[in-house]
């Protein structure tokens, strides 16, 4: 899919999928669970607006080895190309191991790369740009910017956003994770009109803010597990029907209940970032788990992150059946 293709059909409203990395109790990557569980998203969203992400932020890509990547990448893209659009993450801190990944991916068939923030080093704002101008004019397929604060210590504030869609011209969107509504729409109303931006925290944040200030989508790792849903959400915050929005924010508030209580019982987080920033990623463990329910191929995390207990599992069974009403899937 050419970058203005892919710019397209986000713009008309899509999901951006990021995809879990299973990891077997021994740490190794199940690579035939990967497959597995593309091809079950692929069943379930082919011909609908969905992207597929693996090695993403929920992807525990920084956890990954070079080959490791390489070969869930290639997995990914084998089984999906063509069928649903991909966007691989491709994340690293410096430009030019971030282009290699681009390129790689770029060779592989993929229809884009995302990139987070560089989050090592703090750059300057025009240190910042290069970066993403630098990685835009490698490549040829599209380039999806990450915008988040939560990981990188930065953000690429409206202006400097602007200044990188008005140079090159394959940037796809923007993903963007700031948890202060008044600076989504600041995003938005400064390059809505040239490249769409979605909502990256998220359902539960789609539904309350970012589909009333124009975001085309949003991010999910709980379509993973819970695709049709996802959509629906989508469909409901795209048409503004906000009897149906309710209803599904109250029905996420028992799935969003959970992780806040793993968060507060795994703790406390290490991190010096101040409310309302994310301090806990719990979520991962809870969304691997609730595949591992469901018949899926979740698996368990690879540190640094933790998993929840077997008795938290237990409690999470009794949200999944008889709350969010799911059954398990036969595959």
């Amino acid at each position: 899919m050419k970058p203005s293709d892919l710019r397209s059909y986000v713009a008309k409203g899509a999901i951006q999928i990021v995809m879990i990395t299973p990891f077997k109790d021994n740490e190794e990557v199940d690579f035939e669970g990967l497959k597995e569980n593309t091809q079950f998203l692929v069943e379930k969203t082919r011909g609908k607006p969905f992207i597929l992400t693996p090695t993403g932020s929920t992807g525990e890509f920084y956890a990954l080895s070079d080959d490791e990547w390489r070969k869930a990448v290639s997995i990914v893209v084998d089984v999906a190309g063509g069928k649903v659009p991909i966007v691989v993450g491709c994340s690293h801190s410096g430009a030019t191991p971030a282009i290699e990944r681009a390129r790689y991916v770029q060779d592989l068939g993929a229809d884009g790369a995302m990139v987070v923030l560089p989050y090592y080093h703090v750059p300057s704002e025009e240190g910042l740009y290069l970066f993403y101008k630098k990685i835009a004019e490698s490549i040829d397929i599209g380039l999806a910017v990450y915008n988040n604060p939560d990981v990188s210590k930065i953000y690429m504030r409206p202006y400097i956003l602007k200044k990188l869609v008005d140079s090159v011209d394959n940037i796809v969107f923007v993903k963007e994770n700031t948890p202060y509504p008044p600076m989504l729409y600041n995003q938005i109303k400064t390059i809505g009109d040239k490249v769409p931006v979605i909502e990256g925290r998220g359902e539960w944040w789609f539904l309350a803010t970012a589909a009333f200030l124009g975001a085309k989508g949003f991010t999910s790792g709980y379509a993973n597990f819970m695709p049709n849903i996802s959509l629906e959400i989508l469909y409901a915050g795209l048409n503004k029907d906000f009897d149906k929005m309710g209803r599904y924010m109250e029905l996420l508030d028992f799935y969003e209940s959970f992780i806040e209580k793993m968060n507060r019982k795994h703790g406390p987080s290490a991190t010096i970032l101040p409310h309302p920033y994310i301090d806990q990623y719990m979520v991962y463990s809870v969304i691997k788990n609730t595949m591992n329910i469901l018949g899926l191929r979740g698996g368990r995390m690879r540190l640094p992150l933790t998993d929840i207990s077997k008795e938290d599992i237990e409690e999470l069974k009794d949200i999944v059946f008889n709350k969010l009403k799911l059954s398990q899937y036969k595959y």
